[in-house]
């Protein structure tokens, strides 16, 4: 209690003797007050109408009367309100006299956000050189740059060509700004130049990395690994060299990175390797998905492995993988492949009871097997299955029926399949239309092959040259069908 008393005597003493009290102007919660008081103001008048002299900035002298009016300075927030303001209003030719006085008049340290925004703006209209100099410029604005600014910059300018040849002097002249790159920085880089397809290069800089003690970043590896196997120049050993190397400094691939070199290796043909790196992939503790299984069993069944595509599909169900319709079309097209097309459609039923609609690839590919192996009666089964299914025929549905019509002497089936065709919104193709057209008037079915001509015409779908040359080179056409012939021609001519 005596202290307190001493304190409480102390304190009368300074308030009687004192000759200049505190001001209740001078304190800290009124300057913040007058502060927030003037961007308010500032804020009012960015969205009353704008004076009509648009050449003038106007929200630099609002910027300035407003706070001028409340007897305090200009605060950070109320310059980035203005240039924020600017952008967005597409009022680009005033930001230079607003950065002008933030760096000439004002004192305060100015957020970096400030310019990073704003170096954002400068890449969305195309004014890149703008962007250059602003970048340049930051330290004279009483700030330090960082990655930040850095990496806004380098994002936009490893957007083309042309960016790029100014990225190495941008690095350069960050190093003299005192801005250390971080793995932010390097991922930038490096991924403009996978894109532009410079992976050697990409290596360069990621070796560069690790040499420099920045460590192993997995996001980087994982780019270089699914850009290396993009490139169509790579060879296996220099994917599987890379991804082995990068394992020895501690890399660990993840799905995705095993998906992306199956993928490699089977687009290659080297579904051998691509199963070799399958059960890699198991012994190192990770469970593939369907989409590697899918991969895999596409490149055995491509190399005729039949057994090993049996294998591998009992696996993935083992594994407790539910086939997707890629994986279930891709085991069909095996089934075909072997001239098992009944189990193809029996495996049909199969999909549907564990809820996989079949689609029409599925359909088409069972379609074309059993055309091959003249099995045409099937095939008009499946595809009136197919049609009551409501599924959509599309193009390569009709070509498929066609071709296997045709070639398996059911030419007025054919014919009557293309008109079909020509009714649809698929075209169909020239050679088949010239194929039809000459074995109508080898059989003397001039007539016939002509209304097709006149169809096709009225569709907007014109006959290629061959087609033409069967119909005049023909020995057998006689004078009427000469005269009809005469008459489509000079129909056509006044398209």
């Amino acid at each position: 209690m005596a202290s307190f008393s001493v304190v409480k005597r102390s304190n009368n003493f300074l308030r009687k003797h004192r000759k200049r009290p505190f001001s209740p102007y001078k304190t800290k919660w009124h300057q913040t007050f007058h502060q927030d008081e003037a961007l308010r103001t500032l804020k009012q008048a960015a969205n009353s109408p704008k004076p009509p002299n648009s050449d003038e900035p106007y929200l630099l002298s609002a910027l300035i009367t407003s706070f001028r009016a409340y007897c305090c300075h200009p605060t950070p927030n109320a310059y980035y309100f203005v240039l924020k303001t600017l952008a967005r209003t597409s009022q680009f030719h005033h930001i230079a006299p607003v950065l002008d006085r933030l760096e000439r008049v004002e004192k305060f340290e100015t957020p970096e956000y400030v310019f990073v925004d704003l170096i954002k703006v400068y890449g969305l209209i195309g004014r890149i050189q703008d962007a250059i100099s602003l970048f340049r410029r930051i330290p004279m604005f009483r700030c330090v740059p960082s990655t930040l600014s850095l990496n806004s910059l380098l994002f936009l300018l490893c957007r083309n060509g042309e960016g790029l040849r100014i990225v190495p002097e941008i690095i350069l002249n960050s190093q003299t700004m005192g801005i250390r790159l971080e793995d932010s920085t390097f991922r930038i880089l490096i991924d403009a130049l996978c894109k532009i397809n410079k992976v050697g290069h990409a290596m360069e800089i990621f070796n560069y990395m690790i040499t420099e003690g920045y460590g192993l970043n997995p996001r980087i590896c994982s780019l270089i690994l699914a850009s290396l196997c993009e490139q169509k120049e790579t060879s296996g050993d220099v994917v599987l060299s890379f991804l082995e190397e990068m394992r020895q400094k501690g890399f660990c691939p993840v799905v995705v990175d095993y998906s992306n070199v199956i993928k490699f290796f089977v687009t290659r043909g080297m579904s051998s390797d691509a199963l070799v790196l399958l059960n890699k992939m198991k012994a190192d503790g990770f469970k593939p998905d369907i989409v590697c299984y899918t991969m895999v069993l596409n490149g055995v069944i491509a190399d005729g492995d039949y057994k090993m595509a049996d294998e591998l599909f009992d696996e993935l169900l083992l594994f407790g993988l539910v086939p997707d319709i890629y994986t279930y079309n891709v085991y069909i097209h095996g089934l075909c492949k072997q001239g098992n097309s009944e189990a193809g459609i029996q495996m049909i039923s199969h999909m549907e009871e564990l809820g996989c609609k079949p689609n029409v690839i599925t359909y088409n590919i069972l379609l074309e097997s059993l055309c091959k192996i003249g099995e045409l009666d099937e095939a008009r089964k499946l595809r009136s299955k197919m049609q009551l299914k409501g599924l959509a025929e599309n193009l390569r549905t009709f070509r498929i029926m066609i071709n296997g019509l045709f070639q398996n002497g059911d030419v007025i089936e054919a014919c009557v399949l293309l008109e079909e065709m020509l009714g649809s919104r698929f075209p169909p193709q020239i050679s088949t239309f010239g194929e039809i057209l000459s074995w109508l008037c080898k059989r003397d079915m001039v007539g016939k092959a002509l209304e097709l001509l006149t169809l096709m015409v009225g569709k907007n779908f014109f006959p290629g040259p061959k087609a033409w040359e069967i119909l005049l080179l023909s020995s057998e056409i006689e004078l009427t069908s000469l005269k009809s012939l005469e008459t489509t021609l000079e129909d056509i001519v006044g398209i």
